[in-house]
């Protein structure tokens, strides 16, 4: 396991705000257990000074109090300053403090005004302060309210902005230390996805089975219940939001699906759907050649590959997992690579430049149309059109993928500057190809075949 992997960037974009010569304000948002407040610990390393408070669900006053104590440890003059959020933040600023608000949401929960007195310190008192304040929330709503939205009484103040978002790839498989296969990568992904405090709670000693076992399935499991608790959070009347995730997971992708499934009238799905995407738990996807604003092909998927797992797997079932010997084996590996096919097509797609290096590729995604589907689409710079297909089951890849994948571009509307384009093909195999396949890739210069530890190789590198 390591401490502290990624976030190179957001790293150095706080460094440059502490050593800033003027008042800077940052606002740090994303949803629990993204590792916000290890970034910012990270960030404060040689900085001795710092204030970071780590608000809890308390009475105001208290609240205001042990923040006081917090900042007494590095700046003891602020005990004697008056005990008003306006005064204390005042004689901080003076001093030039870095000032974290960790769990602001909960300060503001008991002082409504708080976000107004940051405001008029920003714009009428710091003048002559360098000093950096710094808010953290987990909650995104109150997050927007506060300090993000066009209305909220902190915006347009920030200097810096960081919506922290779960670990890419190659970032989450460094916890593991290559422990683990390609094929048992891109499974751990699948499941657990790129959050660290999921991460930090798969075994690299155990099997899949046993980590989804002991973590997930079993009620006394740490994440039993996490996406619950979670949403919960930002989530007053759950029920309905509920019901789209599990939809979703299942299968239920375009409007008229999820309104099928879920019961709830299709023209009020747009605003639990833009709720969900506000809150980062959906995303709505259109084919590569499409715009989403005109496109009427619209499919949402879950973002958050654990989310979907547990809305796919644990949602809704009681306790019927306790009542079997084995529920991994009976109720999920049976599905999992099925599963797990849509973060295989996704690792695909992003692997797409490295496996092609030679092409100067513009955009990936998939695209469909009816019947017609391809899993990865690179459009290039160039005249040339790259189409894959991905099959991450236990048999290997047989000519009949590739001849489905040419009639599928074949009905796929994209040429460069209106002239002709160069059609070639990728195949993505988690059990290798039939010979036929193979023979045919050695006589074609526009088809190649790649394995699962070719992509993984290339999203690690």
């Amino acid at each position: 396991m390591v401490d502290f992997v990624n976030r190179t960037e957001e790293l150095s974009r706080l460094h440059t705000l502490y050593e800033s010569d003027e008042a800077e304000l940052a606002v740090i948002y994303g949803r629990r257990r993204l590792g916000k407040t290890a970034l910012v610990k990270q960030s404060l390393e040689g900085y001795d000074d710092a204030i970071v408070h780590q608000a809890k669900q308390k009475t105001g006053a208290l609240q205001l109090r042990q923040f006081i104590e917090t900042a007494s440890e590095s700046y003891p003059g602020v005990t004697r300053i008056r005990e008003d959020w306006e005064d204390v933040l005042g004689y901080l600023a003076e001093q030039d403090a870095i000032i974290v608000l960790d769990e602001f949401p909960y300060l503001v929960e008991q002082n409504e005004s708080l976000p107004s007195v940051l405001q008029a310190m920003f714009d009428h008192e710091l003048d002559d302060s360098a000093a950096t304040v710094v808010l953290v929330g987990s909650s995104i709503s109150m997050m927007e309210e506060a300090a993000l939205l066009g209305n909220s009484p902190l915006y347009g103040r920030s200097s810096l902005k960081l919506d922290i978002r779960q670990l890419p790839f190659d970032a989450a498989m460094a916890f593991f230390d290559d422990a683990f296969t390609a094929e048992e990568q891109v499974l751990t992904w699948s499941v657990f996805g790129g959050v660290p405090y999921y991460l930090e709670e798969v075994s690299p000693d155990a099997t899949l089975g046993e980590n989804v076992r002991r973590t997930i399935l079993s009620r006394h499991g740490t994440l039993h219940d996490e996406p619950d608790y979670v949403l919960r959070m930002e989530l007053t009347e759950p029920t309905r939001y509920f019901s789209i995730l599990e939809a979703i997971a299942g299968g239920s992708t375009s409007r008229n699906e999820i309104a099928g499934t879920t019961g709830i009238d299709y023209n009020q799905l747009s605003k639990y759907l833009d709720r969900l995407s506000r809150l980062r738990l959906v995303a709505q996807h259109v084919p590569i050649t499409e715009r989403k604003e005109r496109s009427k092909r619209s499919r949402y998927r879950i973002r958050d590959p654990f989310v979907r797992f547990w809305f796919r797997f644990v949602y809704g079932t009681g306790t019927e997992y306790d009542e079997l010997d084995d529920a991994y084996e009976v109720l999920v590996e049976p599905e999992l690579a099925d599963f797990a096919s849509r973060s295989f097509e996704d690792l695909c797609c992003s692997a797409l430049r490295t496996l092609y290096p030679n092409q100067t590729i513009t955009e990936t995604g998939q695209w469909w149309y009816d019947e017609h589907e391809i899993d990865v689409v690179g459009l290039t710079a160039g005249e040339t059109l790259i189409a894959g297909e991905c099959k991450f089951q236990r048999s290997p890849l047989g000519y009949d993928a590739f001849s489905k994948l040419q009639g599928h571009v074949d009905e796929l509307r994209w040429s460069p500057d209106g002239g002709e384009r160069d059609e070639h093909y990728a195949l993505f195999s988690r059990s290798g190809f039939k010979p036929s396949v193979e023979e045919a890739a050695a006589e074609r210069d526009d088809l190649r075949l790649f394995t699962v530890d070719e992509v993984v190789e290339a999203m690690v590198e």
